[in-house]
């Protein structure tokens, strides 16, 4: 057993979702959204690179000493597989662990919408799941694949950096690719997939021009493709992926894109107030565009300032927007007024619910 072990065991005692250790600090944990510090002496650097070290695999702490910064999964039998980050900052190291359940929640667990589970049932096209770092897009993709792997008879293969939740094959046959392991990029083993008859691919992140060509590449030829982004609302999403080649490719990029996007699911993450032990004490807020022939043609016509009204109107497809979702969360009283109004994007509307409504400098 690893020493930094103890650090995980406690983890997951805790019900945390990550674990900082930094050189010159006390350990903390993320626990139900919120830092606490673990009763712990502060982690000389020699003592926390000594336990990092312990866990990690030789090729990876010859890239973190070369580059600073490594990623990598760590597994502990019976407990949890875990998704590592590690650093170099100004007193020494310093390494972030997220915690990545054995028991893959499915989309009913996780109380999405139906209509998530539906885009598991697509035959083709581009699903992007977006939002900020932390915000649970890992564990709804891992729903959505959870969904296909029970109902189709299909390949499917999965790219990541590292390898988040591992899938059993049950009625599909699944395949996970590890960046830096069985690949050398994301682009690499999307250019490969296509040759390895694959039926849905899961590329972990678009990071980058290439890997984001091939990815609406792959979701024009006859493949599912489900993919993430760092943005915080459907309509910035389609931006930020046109905008990401040059210029005088845009066009011919909205024309192709517009072709093969089924679905942006943007989510935002909230301390859940009804204290459900289920769920870690976090529920999902959820924007749902559904790339019906009208959002398509907004797409193709460089319109996408018109599709939050869009949403509005498309409810009977299965759209939502993220406002909508953080309204039905507090009426509910699932979440706090306070954090509902720190995450909308209409702040009027949730002005009302707040005891002491504050004076917003970003209005004035």
């Amino acid at each position: 057993m690893a020493q930094i072990d103890a650090f995980f065991k406690l983890m997951n005692d805790q019900g945390a979702s990550d674990l900082h250790l930094a050189a010159g600090k006390q350990p903390v944990l993320r626990v139900k959204g919120e830092l606490e510090r673990v009763k712990y002496k502060a982690l000389d650097n020699d003592t926390l690179r000594s336990m990092l070290y312990e866990i990690t695999p030789e090729h990876k702490i010859k890239i973190f000493e070369e580059t600073g910064d490594v990623d990598f999964a760590y597994e502990i039998a019976n407990l949890a597989r875990y998704r590592a980050n590690f650093f170099k900052q100004k007193d020494g190291v310093g390494a972030v662990f997220r915690e990545i359940p054995d028991k893959i929640l499915t989309c009913e667990d996780l109380g999405l919408p139906p209509v998530i589970r539906q885009l598991a049932t697509l035959p083709r096209g581009l699903v992007l799941v977006t939002g900020p770092t932390g915000s649970g897009k890992s564990t709804t993709l891992a729903a959505i694949i959870n969904e296909a792997n029970k109902t189709r008879k299909d390949h499917i293969i999965t790219v990541e950096d590292p390898i988040e939740f591992v899938h059993v094959s049950k009625n599909a046959v699944i395949n996970h690719r590890e960046v830096g392991i069985h690949t050398r990029s994301f682009a690499a083993a999307l250019r490969g997939a296509l040759r390895e008859d694959p039926d849905i691919i899961l590329v972990g992140e678009m990071r980058d021009l290439e890997t984001i060509g091939l990815a609406i590449e792959a979701s024009l030829t006859g493949h599912l493709v489900f993919s993430t982004l760092h943005t915080s609302s459907a309509a910035k999403t389609i931006d930020r992926v046109i905008e990401v080649f040059p210029s005088d490719q845009q066009a011919q990029v909205r024309s192709t894109l517009a072709d093969g996007i089924r679905g942006v699911v943007c989510q935002s993450l909230f301390r859940r107030r009804d204290q459900r032990e289920d769920t870690m004490g976090r529920i999902a807020a959820l924007e749902i565009l559904i790339a019906t022939p009208a959002v398509r043609n907004l797409i193709r016509e460089n319109k996408i300032f018109q599709i939050p009204s869009t949403i509005q109107t498309g409810k009977k497809y299965g759209m939502q927007s993220l406002d909508d979702a953080i309204m039905e969360h507090l009426v509910k009283k699932r979440i706090s007024a306070e954090e509902a109004y720190a995450k909308c994007n209409d702040k009027s509307k949730f002005l009302p619910f707040l005891k002491n409504p504050p004076a917003d400098f970003t209005e004035a």
